[in-house]
């Protein structure tokens, strides 16, 4: 009887190996506990919404089930260069979705571009990210993006805070992470090509709780907006330290303004701060009034914590899962390759993909795609109701 129950189990065990060989395995690393939780919890929910229907509807290469492993980076550079190694070595991931902050990515990419296995960052947006490996200094690159680079976004924010709505004194806040002086750096540069010089530039850490010295500076400078790049919770502090001194100017910056972590920590003292958006939480399509429905219902939330990232997770798992379908294959290579070659259209929720990408141009979105957003009630709504007449997808066109 015991020969036959370990006979029996070791068939088990052989039946359940050959069954997982069936599975392509799709790694995503984010931070899904920490200040930038929002984000990367709303990510890796978008991600995990889009492989259900995915798998419901047939999975990949005939039948083959998407399966997902998930890593908790903790917005830690050193953490996520751990993690993809693990993902890599030991879990033999097929590719890799996700990365919210900057920094990890620059500092974990690397791995997989050695290891020939493509990422698609579908948060992260330093400019630097998807041109890390760039031909002909690397035979290709393996790295990938479906979020806004701020190239970009900084671009955005310059016009609309100078050319827009005229101001000529803004000062720039910026945490002191990557991703904050890098956005400060291409901010800066937007600036300059329109003769402006910030008449401040602050900088402040991860997990501080009070920017009065910084506001106050902005403010004692003669400062008649401020521009920012950090994330929710050291935004909400700018917002509320601006309330305590009693000083009113508008705060116009990077995509993260949208989080629920500045809008929920600031409360009224957020309303009225203005970000670029490639997704804002409204059904303006079908297929945006189906992915709102299908959050709300499966995550028991009305307001997602952070809309754009659980869009872009979520279309980044569509263009991976009709890379592997073209490729017939879950070889990196081969994944990649198509992925530079898609010869599909894929609707998403940011836009619907014509050849989002290429040998040479590893970007997804283009300048034509985000719209400003404008925190008001605790909500992100369009800054610019006028600039979407006629539009029924925020002005979003597919890349050409």
């Amino acid at each position: 009887m015991n020969k036959w129950i370990v006979g029996a189990a070791a068939m088990a065990a052989l039946w359940t190996g050959a069954a997982n060989a069936q599975d392509v395995k799709i790694g995503v690393s984010g931070p899904f506990t920490g200040g930038s939780a929002s984000m990367g919890v709303s990510m890796r929910d978008g991600v995990k919404l889009a492989v259900d229907e995915i798998n419901k509807a047939g999975g990949v290469l005939g039948g083959k089930k998407i399966v997902l492993i998930e890593r908790d980076d903790e917005a830690k550079n050193e953490l996520g260069v751990q993690i993809a190694q693990e993902l890599i070595n030991k879990e033999q991931v097929s590719a890799t979705v996700g990365f919210i902050n900057t920094g990890v990515s620059l500092a974990s990419q690397r791995f997989y571009q050695e290891a020939e296995i493509p990422v698609i960052n579908n948060v992260s947006t330093g400019t630097l990210i998807a041109k890390q490996f760039l031909p002909p200094d690397h035979k290709a690159n393996y790295i990938f993006r479906t979020s806004a680079n701020d190239a970009i976004q900084s671009g955005m924010i310059a016009q609309e805070a100078i050319t827009r709505q005229g101001f000529k004194k803004p000062a720039i806040l910026a945490d002191s992470t990557n991703y904050g002086q890098l956005g400060r750096e291409d901010l800066t540069k937007a600036l300059a090509a329109m003769d402006v010089k910030p008449v401040a530039v602050e900088k402040f850490n991860i997990g501080d709780t009070d920017m009065t010295a910084q506001v106050l500076k902005a403010k004692e400078a003669g400062a008649d907006v401020i521009l920012t790049y950090a994330i929710g919770p050291e935004l909400a502090q700018i917002a509320n330290a601006m309330a305590k001194l009693g000083w009113k100017v508008p705060m116009i910056g990077s995509w993260t303004l949208s989080m629920a972590t500045f809008i929920d920590t600031a409360g009224a003292n957020g309303d009225g701060a203005m970000m670029p958006q490639v997704f804002i939480q409204l059904p303006t399509t079908p297929k945006r009034k189906a992915f709102i429905e299908a959050y709300q219902a499966a995550y028991k939330v009305d307001r997602m914590p952070s809309p754009v990232s659980a869009a872009q997770g979520y279309d980044s798992i569509y263009l991976l899962a009709a890379a592997i379908n073209q490729a017939k294959s879950a070889e990196g290579k081969k994944i990649r390759e198509a992925l530079e070659n898609l010869q599909t259209k894929v609707e998403g929720i940011v836009t619907t993909y014509d050849k989002p990408f290429s040998a040479t141009d590893h970007e997804a979105i283009t300048a034509n795609i985000p719209v400003f957003g404008l925190v008001k009630g605790g909500r992100v709504v369009p800054a610019h109701p006028e600039d979407l007449e006629g539009d029924t997808a925020l002005r979003i066109k597919p890349k050409s």
